[in-house]
């Protein structure tokens, strides 16, 4: 009995002492970067910053083709304030047609007068009638009035090697041939240039429920009468793994004649809070749906760096990317809308998840050479919403607009000592972080702070270059699930940071909770 009774009484003692070791051990921890400014050899990629437009729910029609004949502004049948918004994120490429859509999807039923084209149902995407009315030609106009490059996704799926390789050469040939004088026919002269070409899309999954010994044995078929025409030279990019597939990259990587026959591999990954059973509200959710939300996108870290490790012992000399061309975040759809249109909102934690990945995609760039988040209007985490003549911009398409400064700038190694974030009986680092230098020498450090609850201050050693002078941007907001909608005063948008001092090589920063800062260095 006595026992019974001291019982609790001990466990109590040592659950206090173990929040207070960990209190203790976060207390101990030196919030502290060293930035070593002199060094760095690896390029951020551009094409790191990378979006995807599929046939899928709202994003194409509507999101971004309304047609030539809405009353909403439009360049032949392009959104123009769509446009608008996304050139300001200097963005350097487009992935189209899909996604699941392009393992379904033929060309040539988008090609030639709008009227005659056929519809077609978008099985994978609500069951819905498309009528063909956005297809090849309009894709490289809207490319064209962005100023990106094109990333076309091919259908290795459904479709056949003659109709991919001739639609290489419809886009890119400028020989007499067939596909030359269809082109003209269809009233474009000149070929495009067309770099990225997907060779099949999710081919373990809805692209055919492949193996990877399989699909490693069509993909060099289909690459094969992929050519380069017209001076044109494609990266092939060959599907990838889903998430933890590690076999997939080793059967892909490990045979010298699957690597002769691309540039780049594929990886998937979305986050999704607690597995696929439970993804919740994109809005409404408490500090254990953030936690976990911060833990998931958080294995984009393991991720890449497993399947870098298996690429690596193949390819020593990173001639073959890996390009991470399906991310973000993956909540319930919003209610009241089509299930398989993917609409959802984006708030602030959308923001926070957003820039933890670029900053990894920033730290692994001498491996990681593009990245596409899902998706650019409508759709998933979307940088931009419409309600026919009205937009959005979300907090996520404001990371983009402030981490653009990263783009083709030299990563600069960094060390980061931090704190944990602890909710619970989950725990996940409190930081990140990645900088990047511009070829006169200004420097640009990303930082997130993955707290909701808790400012932390951060010291920053610079060293290797002299700095005298230091600006920044912060994007936060009162709460975390905070969003910016349609009719109401913007909740989430960057404003001037004020939070950081410089003393010498010395710089102290204080970052508020849940909040994303940029900082300038010159």
């Amino acid at each position: 009995m006595k026992k019974l009774k001291t019982f609790p009484l001990l466990f109590l003692v040592i659950c206090f002492a173990h929040e207070d070791l960990c209190s203790q051990e976060n207390k101990q921890k030196q919030n502290e970067i060293v930035i070593n400014a002199d060094f760095g050899k690896y390029k951020i990629s551009r094409h790191i910053y990378g979006h995807f437009a599929e046939h899928l729910g709202r994003c194409i029609y509507g999101g971004i083709w309304v047609g030539p004949d809405s009353p909403i502004p439009n360049t032949r049948g392009i959104r123009n304030d769509v446009v608008t918004a996304l050139k300001d994120l200097y963005i350097p490429n487009l992935r189209w047609p899909g996604g699941c859509f392009a393992d379904t999807y033929h060309w040539k039923d988008g090609i030639g007068p709008r009227k005659d084209r056929p519809s077609i149902v978008n099985v994978h995407w609500g069951g819905v009638t498309e009528d063909n009315s956005f297809g090849t030609h309009e894709f490289m106009d809207l490319c064209e009035q962005l100023g990106c490059d094109a990333y076309i996704t091919g259908n290795l799926g459904s479709g056949t090697v003659q109709e991919m390789a001739e639609w290489v050469e419809y886009l890119t040939s400028n020989s007499e041939s067939p596909m030359t004088s269809l082109r003209k026919k269809n009233g474009r002269e000149e070929p495009w240039k067309v770099r990225f070409w997907g060779l099949g899309n999710e081919n373990w999954g809805c692209g055919g429920n492949m193996t990877p010994e399989f699909y490693a044995d069509l993909m060099r078929r289909y690459s094969t009468y992929c050519k380069n025409l017209g001076g044109n030279k494609l990266v092939k990019i060959a599907c990838g793994p889903n998430g933890s597939d590690f076999n997939w990259t080793e059967v892909l990587m490990k045979e010298p004649k699957n690597r002769w026959m691309m540039q780049g591999l594929a990886l998937h990954y979305y986050t999704v809070m607690d597995g696929w059973g439970h993804k919740g509200s994109a809005t409404e959710f408490n500090e254990w749906e953030w936690i976990s939300t911060m833990n998931a996108t958080l294995k984009m870290e393991e991720l890449i760096t497993r399947h870098s490790t298996i690429m690596d012992k193949y390819d020593p000399d990173t001639r073959i990317g890996l390009y991470v061309d399906e991310w973000g975040n993956w909540f319930d759809v919003e209610p009241g809308t089509e299930r398989g249109f993917l609409y959802q909102q984006n708030s602030l934690r959308d923001a926070v998840v957003a820039a933890v990945n670029l900053n990894i995609f920033n730290n692994h760039c001498d491996r990681v050479k593009m990245a596409n988040i899902a998706q650019t209007v409508n759709v998933l985490q979307a940088m931009i919403l419409t309600r026919k003549e009205k937009i959005v911009l979300t907090p996520s398409y404001y990371v983009f607009r402030m981490f653009k400064v990263h783009q083709d700038a030299t990563m600069i190694p960094l060390t980061l000592k931090c704190e944990d974030y602890r909710f619970e009986e989950k725990k996940v680092t409190a930081l990140s972080a990645s900088a990047s230098r511009k070829e006169d020498g200004t420097i640009h450090l990303s930082l997130t702070n993955l707290n909701p609850n808790k400012p932390i201050d951060l010291k920053c050693e610079i060293r290797g270059s002299k700095v005298f002078k230091v600006d920044g941007e912060i994007l936060t907001a009162p709460n975390m699930n905070d969003y910016n909608d349609f009719g109401q005063k913007e909740e989430v948008y960057p404003v001037e940071f004020k939070g950081a001092k410089l003393n010498g090589e010395t710089l102290m920063i204080h970052l508020p909770a849940k909040s994303i800062v940029v900082l300038e260095l010159k």
